[in-house]
């Protein structure tokens, strides 16, 4: 889980806030001392768990509560720093990290993050001296192998994956003429060009809003299909090279947003903004790109008024690809690395994992998660009862995991700044390709 156009002195005063707050909040509660006077009960140990993302990004609400409950000697108090991972979250940690205070005891990190935790190992406490090295047939050998450094350190366990769907508003393909039954609306695209035709459908007949909320969510899906058929790479390739004016995932991913943009089909918002969460709330766009976890962004951003308004369809192309999952990590900087530890491993267990996508639609990476029948015969009632678990369970096991970078996070944020550039009319539509790869290549360093 990578806001109006989230940037300048509104991503400097964003990434001041976190550095105060955490700055207030200190580097986890201090351990209770033996020399504590018998007769006063212990202090518990609280763990900070930094996570980010809009809507009900992590879905750690009700597990956290439920771990309060039961254990009061380990309380976990939830952080949830911003929306923005590549904007904003991921240098603020990076800073934290390598200032060795502020972040929290556990800490949430993107797929596009991954890349450079794993190459600082330094970083990180090494989960195996907790007993954690037995969680690795929990995982798809993929999802594993990310959170484990090169020089074998387990750092990282897998919280969830993507997977690919297409959100769309029910409420307004049907002021478009259009079906409103996700079997009949997968039927509509069985390729991006048909997403497209049917765009045009729509918007020769709704005036007042967007087919789709911008070009990045889109754009995010094209690519990452499109990736599998480059060998899994996009915007570096297995020895760390920028590569995004060679991979044609990465072109052909631009052509098909600037199309929907020059076409007028866009509602011109980037995610993750407040603009995009209120445009979702008064249906001013009719589709988005959506893995499994932006379910849970959809409704939280949309709220309840709009229950029953979105229901999720079948991506072009057969969907495939995928776009986003997390992974928690212990910084070595904490004061509780045993305590920190068992909160990482208890919000990763298949139970957990579990009750968080039938309460707010993150896909499980978990295996055995993956397989509770809790999961493969879920419906999600806020998207008209959509069989999520059939939609994605069922692909979860066989996903192909695409290689990110160390420097992908800032590449993507650089990439998708173009591409929103392009689509709102700052960045001419005939220099924005040379444009995407020259910051491309700055942002790489």
């Amino acid at each position: 889980m990578t806001i109006s156009k989230y940037g300048g002195a509104a991503a400097l005063l964003a990434a001041a806030t976190l550095a105060l707050t955490a700055c207030g909040s200190g580097g986890g509660t201090p351990s209770t001392g033996g020399s504590q006077a018998a007769s006063q009960p212990a202090q518990p140990v609280t763990i900070r768990v930094q996570v980010f993302g809009g809507g009900e990004n992590f879905g750690y609400k009700n597990a956290v509560q439920k771990w309060n409950a039961e254990h009061k000697d380990i309380q976990i108090k939830l952080e949830v720093l911003t929306d923005q991972f590549e904007q904003v979250y991921w240098p603020q940690m990076i800073q934290w990290l390598q200032a060795g205070k502020g972040a929290g005891d556990v800490v949430g990190i993107d797929e596009g993050g991954m890349g450079l935790a794993k190459a600082r190992s330094e970083w990180w406490v090494d989960l195996k001296e907790h007993g954690l090295e037995s969680r690795k047939a929990d995982y798809p050998a993929w999802k594993w192998e990310n959170g484990v450094a090169a020089d074998g350190k387990v750092f990282g366990l897998g919280t969830d994956i993507g997977g690919m769907s297409i959100c769309y508003n029910t409420k307004l393909f049907k002021e478009a003429g259009l079906p409103t039954g996700r079997d009949e609306v997968s039927a509509l695209w069985p390729t991006w060009d048909d997403f497209i035709k049917v765009g045009q459908r729509f918007q020769s007949k709704v005036k007042d809003a967007k087919f789709t909320d911008g070009t990045n969510t889109l754009y995010q899906v094209v690519a990452y299909q499109e990736a599998a058929k480059a060998g899994n790479v996009l915007y570096f390739d297995q020895s760390n090279q920028l590569i995004v004016d060679k991979n044609p995932a990465i072109k052909t991913g631009f052509d098909f947003a600037q199309k929907m943009s020059q076409l007028g089909l866009t509602a011109k918002l980037r995610n993750f903004t407040e603009e995009w969460t209120t445009g979702m709330k008064k249906n001013a766009f009719a589709t988005l790109g959506c893995p499994s976890w932006m379910l849970g962004v959809v409704a939280g951003g949309a709220g309840e008024e709009n229950k029953g308004n979105w229901d999720v369809a079948s991506a072009p192309n057969g969907g495939g690809g995928n776009w986003g999952g997390s992974w928690l990590a212990v910084p070595k900087q904490t004061q509780h690395p045993k305590e920190a530890a068992m909160v990482a491993d208890y919000l990763t267990q298949a139970a957990t994992q579990v009750s968080i996508f039938t309460d707010f639609g993150n896909m499980p990476s978990n295996l055995k998660a993956l397989q509770d029948p809790a999961v493969q015969n879920a419906k999600n009632e806020y998207f008209n009862d959509a069989p999520v678990g059939q939609i994605f369970a069922k692909s979860a096991q066989q996903l192909q995991p695409v290689f990110l970078g160390v420097k992908h996070a800032q590449v993507k944020n650089a990439v998708e700044s173009v591409i929103q550039g392009m689509d709102d009319g700052s960045i001419p539509q005939d220099k924005a390709w040379q444009q995407l790869v020259d910051d491309a290549v700055k942002a790489a360093g």
